[in-house]
């Protein structure tokens, strides 16, 4: 595995430093709370091996429908 050395100030090393349980690297405390972003090809992979019914997808769209629908996604005066 490559690595990369970065410097940080000490509050940010502190800050880090708390959130690093036992047995986990600086890495995985990074990983854990940045994770990773997802992108268009990870979704239609995801998408690729789902069993996705026709039921399924009518449900999808009326949630979508309501979520469009709903007074917090009306444009602010």
């Amino acid at each position: 595995m490559a690595v990369k050395t970065i410097t940080i100030d000490m509050d940010a090393y502190r800050a880090l430093k708390r959130h690093k349980g036992e047995g986990q690297s600086f890495s995985d405390v990074i990983k854990e709370h940045l994770g990773s972003r997802s992108t268009g090809a990870t979704l239609l992979g995801a998408l690729a091996d789902a069993d996705l019914t026709e039921g399924t997808l009518d449900a999808i769209d009326e949630i979508v429908a309501s979520r469009a629908e709903s007074p917090a996604s009306v444009e602010p005066l």
